[in-house]
């Protein structure tokens, strides 16, 4: 068995005594579903500064002194799109040495912490906010580039998460319109997990069955075909159903 020298068990207890100074960045992973062209997209920024100089990332921010970190990834999608209906959750904290390369390896410098969210949007109401730099762009999941620090591994997760939600929570009801029919629904569904995922008539008759969507009485004609229900999410009825598992599809 090897036994440590005086000097490695010193080095070992200057490590664990000196703490690390931290910096708390907030990264967004902003999904948009484009139902008519069929395509779940991501929002990227093109940096302009190093580390990474003109490489794609995901946007985010440092946060700010007295700000929370719900208010630093609010405040990132307000500068960079328009939206009125949206939903946004905490995704997880990547920390690890070395993920910024501003990070000395071997050295006791700043640490940098990246707590992610995801949030989820419909795309043709998601307007991207102008800005000098010109430099931010919907991309399609599928076809992201190598992205800046680990930010291909935070979307990924963010992927992976989004489609687990929408098995069993009604994440997809914050994001259409007051109204929407039970198309609408597949289609956004079979957006994000693929058209295979199941078929349109098992799809309604389960969610139906779920009994938290309410039939307004009206009916909308959109193109041939007869004219479909409107409907609309019921808060109320869907309480009692929040902690329990549940299977949309």
């Amino acid at each position: 068995m090897k036994s440590n020298s005086p000097t490695n068990l010193q080095n070992s207890a200057l490590k664990q005594d000196f703490l690390a100074d931290f910096k708390v960045g907030v990264d967004n992973v902003v999904f948009s579903v484009d139902t008519q062209c069929n395509r779940l997209l991501v929002l990227l920024r093109k940096r302009k500064q190093e580390p990474f100089n003109d490489c794609w990332s995901l946007p985010g921010t440092l946060v700010r002194h007295g700000e929370s970190l719900q208010e630093a990834a609010y405040r990132t999608l307000a500068e960079k799109i328009q939206v009125n209906n949206l939903y946004l959750e905490q995704l997880y904290t990547f920390g690890n040495p070395g993920r910024d390369p501003r990070e000395a390896p071997e050295s006791f410098g700043v640490r940098y912490l990246s707590v992610s969210y995801f949030a989820l949007v419909r795309y043709e109401e998601a307007q991207i906010i102008a800005q000098k730099e010109n430099n931010l762009a919907w991309y399609q999941v599928q076809e992201v580039p190598q992205l800046a620090f680990d930010h291909n591994q935070i979307l990924e997760y963010g992927s992976r998460r989004l489609r687990n939600k929408l098995e069993y929570s009604p994440i997809a009801f914050e994001v259409l319109p007051e109204r929407f029919t039970l198309n609408d629904i597949y289609q956004l569904y079979c957006t994000i997990l693929g058209e295979n995922f199941s078929d349109y008539s098992n799809f309604r008759s389960r969610l139906l069955k779920l009994g938290f969507l309410s039939d307004t009485g009206v009916k909308v004609s959109r193109g041939a075909g007869r004219p479909a229900s409107l409907y609309c999410f019921d808060a109320i009825a869907f309480a009692p159903l929040k902690d329990k598992p549940l299977v949309f599809i």
